[in-house]
């Protein structure tokens, strides 16, 4: 019989009574090995060998594994400064602890959402307590971090775990298809019998159609169902698919679009939203202070009618709020805390010039809370800020806007609460029913902008105005239960890469 001269060299290299690797006869063949297990399928095919295959698994460390090898894990590393700290004992400043362990940039973030997961304490209010029956000094992950350092194998190491390290980027996880071939009764009789090798060509080309060659050749059999390379290409990420769509909506309901500075003086952020410069929310607990100059340009005569509105109040009963008040603090750089610095800017004049009214505003923007990250909660997330600017609007006209935005995204159950903001009255709250818990989660927080807050701004008609929260729709739309999986160190890969944002 005359058979390809791949398929030859693997029926007289295979073995009926030992597993050989495709690499194994790659290397005694000298053929490459894609070319092996292509003969090795053809010949299957007639009966000839068996293909046995198996998932090989290895890891291998991350640079930013390899960091944590030599440093120690942050969160391990909060740990044990909190302990020094006597946060077993009773609760300790988080700034505090934070300093002694000496975390900064991205670890602190990390050790944050580690610390409570593995069990080590508690985070609350700005405060951190420590369990003082933890072990950090047998940290699953720190164990196998460490072994993998020393080239151990890790085959025993919790599943869990190892997921959970190749999901923080700290270890590659590496998957390979084994293929072993193995001679068949069949394939022993053939070579007994006896096996040519067949003068075979891979492709047609014009000049064997010219000469007629092509007529005289036998030509190459090509499996369809060989493995070929997975290609991953790039991808929008499904938070920005999502804002994407939300622009699309707000847009055709007549909106467009601000623009602003992510750091901005506290002025924007909170000055102008009658927000007084004592409120906890404007403490180093909640805010993200830069350590920059302030901001010079700022309009003289709306910073003194801020000021005055701030120490006196606005209109004939109002009384402002008697507490401190210092410029060189609201010309303080910080991170925005939401969207509604930009909102202040554009109401103002100051950004486009000054507004008639009717208008219709939006931004779908990120902004910075120093909260304590739970699955609702993180450090830096996206606001869907809006407002629209007109005479004679009511509550009624702001809750019919959140009913016709929400149900462009399938959304029809929502429902309010009233609540109290310094910049707001009436406000309330939104809330929106997760689809696969049930649960009410608060989406957003609204109302009609108080006349201290305009009438330094110039405006003397009715806003209404809002701040979204974009991975809580999304988390409606799609039941995800915790936005970290779609947001941070800890997303779910396969997630991100197969959801789809419907347009």
């Amino acid at each position: 019989m005359k058979l390809p001269e791949s398929q030859v060299a693997v029926l007289n290299a295979a073995s009926a009574t030992d597993e050989q690797t495709v690499g194994d006869l790659a290397d005694e063949t000298g053929l490459k090995p894609e070319t092996v297990t292509q003969a090795a399928f053809e010949l299957r095919e007639e009966g000839y060998v068996a293909v046995e295959e198996r998932t090989d698994v290895d890891y291998e460390l991350t640079e930013e594994g390899r960091e944590y090898v030599e440093d120690g894990l942050p969160e391990v590393r909060l740990y044990r400064a909190a302990v020094e700290a006597g946060a077993a004992d009773s609760a300790a400043p988080m700034g505090q602890v934070i300093g002694a362990s000496g975390l900064g940039g991205p670890a602190v973030d990390i050790a944050l959402a580690n610390f409570g997961r593995k069990g080590y304490g508690d985070i609350d209010s700005g405060e951190l307590s420590a369990d003082g029956d933890a072990d950090a000094g047998e940290d699953p992950e720190s164990t196998v971090l460490a072994a993998l350092a020393d080239g151990q194998s890790v085959d025993d190491a919790d599943e869990a775990t190892l997921e959970q390290l190749v999901s923080r980027n700290l270890v590659d996880r590496r998957e390979e298809t084994v293929r072993s071939v193995t001679l068949t009764d069949e394939g022993v009789t053939l070579l007994m019998e006896g096996v040519e090798t067949a003068e075979t060509v891979d492709r047609l080309t014009p000049e064997m159609l010219a000469s007629g060659e092509w007529e005289d050749v036998e030509f190459t059999e090509y499996n369809v169902e060989a493995d070929a390379p997975e290609t991953r290409g790039g991808k929008t990420h499904i938070l920005r698919q999502t804002a994407d769509r939300v622009k699309d909506v707000l847009v055709g309901m007549g909106f467009q679009e601000m623009q602003g500075p992510h750091a901005d003086a506290d002025f924007w952020i909170n000055d102008c939203l009658f927000m007084p410069q004592d409120h906890p929310a404007r403490t180093h607990w909640d805010r993200f202070a830069l350590d920059v100059p302030p901001i010079e340009d700022l309009p003289e005569d709306l910073v003194e009618r801020v000021e005055d509105a701030h120490r006196k109040g606005v209109g004939r009963d109002g009384d402002g709020y008697h507490s401190p008040w210092s410029e060189d603090f609201a010309r303080a750089i910080a991170l925005r805390g939401h969207t509604t610095s930009l909102s202040m800017r554009y109401l103002s004049g100051h950004e486009v010039g000054e507004l008639e009214p009717p208008q219709r505003y939006f931004s779908v923007e990120k902004v910075y809370r120093n909260d304590t990250l739970d699955p609702t909660h993180l450090l830096e997330f996206y606001q869907i800020e809006g407002w629209v600017m007109a005479d004679d609007l009511s509550v009624r006209d702001l809750m019919g806007t959140f009913e016709e935005f929400y149900a462009q995204f399938g959304i029809t159950d929502i429902q309010f609460k009233p609540h109290y903001n310094p910049y707001t009255e009436p406000s309330f709250e939104l809330f929106g029913r997760h689809p696969e818990t049930g649960e009410l989660i608060e989406i957003g927080n609204s109302g009609m902008f108080r006349d201290e807050v305009l009438e330094p701004l110039g405006v003397d008609c009715d806003v209404m105005a809002w701040g979204l929260a974009l991975e809580r729709l999304l988390m409606l739309m799609y039941g995800f239960d915790d936005i970290r999986d779609v947001h941070g160190t800890m997303s779910d890969i396969e997630l991100l890469r197969e959801t789809e944002v419907l347009r």
